[in-house]
């Protein structure tokens, strides 16, 4: 997975500049010149926290190369996970909280685990359920049953059976030739039937993004468009609907905005690429939210035998959620299945235990409220002590704070500073020193137009 993301529609991080007085740079809402996110964008971020699935042939194969790196085709009759049970699987996706949920299609191996007779290399030719078994609709089904919103990944970046590898052809070498044109059609018409059996999807996703025609790859765009029209695409350099947050420790820079500039693409090896990934630009022209990920397994994203213990900790993972969906950015946690096809029980435990101190946390505020303006003040039930504020902007239109303070009224009668910072966009969650105080009050410093807030809401975590 380390290698996913070489190029990515991104720039410079800026941060507004610091004012004494409250300041618009907009007159008004709705004047066309707000950076808005589509309802798929919003649809997505509003999930906040999802798993991703990672299970391919070397795995059912017993090939355990790190994070999948095999240049190996294997024998299909070796892909025979007797147990797996995509239910089971979705089960780690409730125990987090998670609200969506990514099935690894056909990853780096190309081996397709849906039915297909785009090349002989998928489910169609294993050994399992005699060749008419079929993950990709299994994992759908099992997400809309549980009712979380399903999603598809799959790789143009990396395909073994087609020698693909960075992208192209004759291992990275074919860009241009009569075989990368064979293949382009072939990952055109993958995207085809991912994106028109399974019904409405969160997401595409593709690893290490996809090259576009202009760049010798395939044209996934418009497949996309006419079938997932109110889908999320990652990503190709002619569109990201979400950006990658530049590491996969699952942590954002702060501050960290939602929107990025048009037209910029930034390698790896460039200077300050994970700068401009993990914080964004408040002066960007294309909305493209933080995608924080980290597998659950410290850094494994495939099973491997006796690894049950190398789960990051509930402590670790609680962290993770405040420096990603704390931090405007969505968590995508990376779950193995195992040989057998199964979620270890072992981690479904772990994810439990982050659920729930997640909803301990957060589950019930003790006071909130929402409203519009430069000043938005909250009164509590009665005099209590609080160290946690989660503030949410309406993004529907837009990223408007640029600078804020929040205050709380102490039994002495007296506004006294809690914190302060940034960026919000969709959330910011706030820790500070312990408090008694019977109002808390959110002041608007700066910001690009009339600030609309979706929720103020106050804690005691601690």
């Amino acid at each position: 997975m380390g290698s996913r993301r070489n190029f990515l529609r991104n720039g410079s991080a800026l941060i507004a500049a610091t004012l004494a007085q409250p300041r618009f740079s907009l007159a008004a809402a709705g004047n066309g010149s707000l950076v808005l996110p589509t309802k798929a964008q919003v649809r997505w971020q509003d999930c906040e926290v999802g798993m991703v699935y990672h299970f391919d042939m070397p795995v059912a194969a017993g090939n355990y190369a790190g994070n999948n790196t095999s240049r190996k085709v294997f024998d299909t009759t070796l892909y025979n996970p007797k147990k797996l049970d995509t239910d089971q699987w979705i089960e780690a996706a409730k125990a987090a909280g998670a609200r969506y949920a990514v099935f690894t299609a056909t990853h780096f191996n190309g081996f397709m685990q849906w039915q297909s007779d785009l090349y002989p290399y998928g489910v169609k030719q294993a050994a399992w359920r005699d060749g008419k078994g079929d993950v990709v609709a299994d994992f759908v089904a099992s997400c809309r049953k549980a009712g979380i919103k399903p999603g598809i990944y799959l790789s143009t970046h990396r395909n073994v059976y087609q020698t693909v590898w960075g992208h192209y052809v004759d291992w990275g070498k074919g860009r241009g030739t009569e075989k990368q044109a064979k293949y382009n059609r072939i990952a055109e018409q993958q995207v085809k039937e991912l994106c028109s059996r399974y019904g409405k999807l969160v997401q595409i996703w593709f690893d290490a993004g996809t090259k576009t025609p202009t760049e010798g790859g395939p044209d996934t765009v418009p497949v996309f468009e006419k079938y997932q029209p109110d889908s999320v695409y990652y990503h190709s350099s002619q569109r990201s609907d979400h950006r990658w947050i530049g590491n996969e420790v699952g942590r954002a820079g702060y501050p960290c905005w939602a929107t990025m500039p048009e037209g910029y693409e930034v390698s790896h090896n460039s200077g300050n690429w994970r700068s401009r990934l993990s914080h964004g630009n408040p002066d960007g022209t294309v909305w493209s939210p933080g995608m924080c990920d980290t597998p659950l397994r410290n850094h494994n994203w495939f099973w491997k035998p006796g690894q049950d213990e190398r789960a990051i900790s509930t402590q670790k993972l609680v962290d993770v959620y405040h420096k990603s969906v704390g931090r405007n950015c969505n968590l995508l946690i990376g779950e193995v299945v195992t040989r057998e096809g199964l979620v270890p029980e072992s981690d479904i435990k772990r994810l439990a235990e982050f659920g729930k101190e997640i909803k301990q946390r957060f589950g019930k505020a003790l006071a909130s409220t929402a409203g519009e303006g430069t000043a938005i003040e909250l009164k509590l039930p009665r005099p209590q002590i609080v160290d946690t504020v989660s503030i949410m902007e309406d993004i529907t239109q837009g990223e408007r704070i640029r600078r804020y303070a929040v205050e709380g009224l102490a039994a002495d009668g007296v506004w006294k500073a809690v914190c302060n910072g940034e960026s919000v966009g969709h959330k910011r969650i706030q820790s500070f020193k312990p408090i008694n105080v019977s109002r808390i009050r959110l002041r608007i410093d700066e910001a690009t137009a009339t600030p609309l807030i979706r929720q103020l809401a106050v804690y005691r975590v601690v």
